[in-house]
């Protein structure tokens, strides 16, 4: 996420923010079919990250994984906020989000994920 808005959106103008965005959200919400997420709607689940697009930066690196980004200002998952002024507010509203690839505790088939079975994805 970070990296993605820092390096390639701010840093080297290879993507538009809007598309950056769009492929942060409801692109990967209608590609795995996952129902009320993905856009800002009513009825739907309010995930939402407001962000600094100045101060974005992802600090993680192959040697210290564990670092926080930077530039994140407020982020509120199911409507609940969780992080403001970029400080973790200790609540945990989060739930697991299953989509259709589900199968009660085993995984799907790579068939199945890709609608059918040789050369169907």
């Amino acid at each position: 996420f970070a990296r993605l808005l820092g390096q390639y959106v701010r840093d080297e103008g290879l993507i538009p923010l809007e598309e950056a965005v769009r492929r942060l959200t409801s692109f990967p919400a209608h590609n795995l079919r996952i129902q009320e997420r993905g856009w800002l709607k009513p009825g739907y689940f309010a995930d939402v990250v407001v962000f600094d697009p100045a101060q974005v930066n992802a600090k993680a690196t192959y040697a210290e994984p564990h670092q926080y980004a930077t530039g994140m200002v407020h982020v509120f998952v199911n409507g609940t906020q969780v992080l403001r002024d970029g400080e973790h507010l200790g609540t945990l509203p989060g739930r697991v989000v299953r989509g259709p690839g589900w199968r009660g505790g085993r995984r799907a088939s790579g068939a199945s994920l890709r609608g059918g079975g040789a050369g169907g994805g």
